[in-house]
């Protein structure tokens, strides 16, 4: 999957320039005048959005909240022809990476989208990691899942078998198929790929 910066401004001649910086850099770019025409648009699947503060009808701040809103997780890098402390910590509350004030840099532009998609990238592999992961847990057996929580939460093969009502060996052949079946080997490895699935909207208990 490829890195995109989508690049949101109503000036034409800082649209063109950003443009060309960025993909001198090396960076998959699209353009767009305007907040709604981005929305309208096809969007990136992967990589950041620069997003000019102050254009007519929907703002920067608008559109951070619209992308929130519809569970795009790419980052936000904003630039501004003023120094505004709230709206800049507006955007910074509402997870913007960086909020850089006309005239800026052109390196310190590519750092700050560069730490974006860097960020991008990040997060991407851990919701691959989670999606994974849930799905072996969903191939699990329904008892196989009940061990697994009980694992997680340092319990002997004894006091597992104490709690469902079944032999400590049977808890053993359980505990194997649901190793396996998790692609781990060892406990610490256990309560990593159950700590991530956790971390996601999903919540796997049984």
């Amino acid at each position: 999957m490829q890195d995109c910066v989508s690049v949101i401004d109503d000036d034409a001649l800082v649209l063109r320039s950003l443009g060309r910086l960025l993909r001198s850099a090396g960076f998959a770019v699209r353009t767009f005048p305007s907040a709604q025409e981005f929305l309208a648009g096809e969007r990136a699947d992967a990589g950041c959005v620069v997003i000019d503060l102050s254009m007519p009808g929907v703002g920067g701040l608008e559109l951070q909240s619209a992308l929130a809103r519809s569970r795009d997780p790419r980052p936000v890098v904003f630039i501004s022809g003023r120094g505004d402390i709230a709206s800049s910590v507006a955007a910074m509350k509402a997870g913007a990476v960086d909020f850089l004030v006309k005239p800026f840099d052109e390196q310190t532009l590519l750092a700050a989208v560069r730490s974006a998609v860097e960020k991008d990238r990040t997060a991407r592999m851990a919701r691959e990691e989670s999606t994974s992961i849930g799905r072996r847990v969903a191939a699990l057996t329904p008892r196989e899942r009940e061990v697994l929580a009980r694992v997680v939460d340092g319990k002997l093969n004894k006091q597992i078998a104490a709690e469902l009502g079944t032999a400590e060996k049977t808890v053993k052949v359980h505990r194997a198929r649901m190793m396996r079946k998790m692609g781990v080997d060892s406990l610490a490895g256990l309560v990593r790929a159950w700590t991530a699935i956790r971390h996601t909207d999903a919540d796997p208990a049984p």
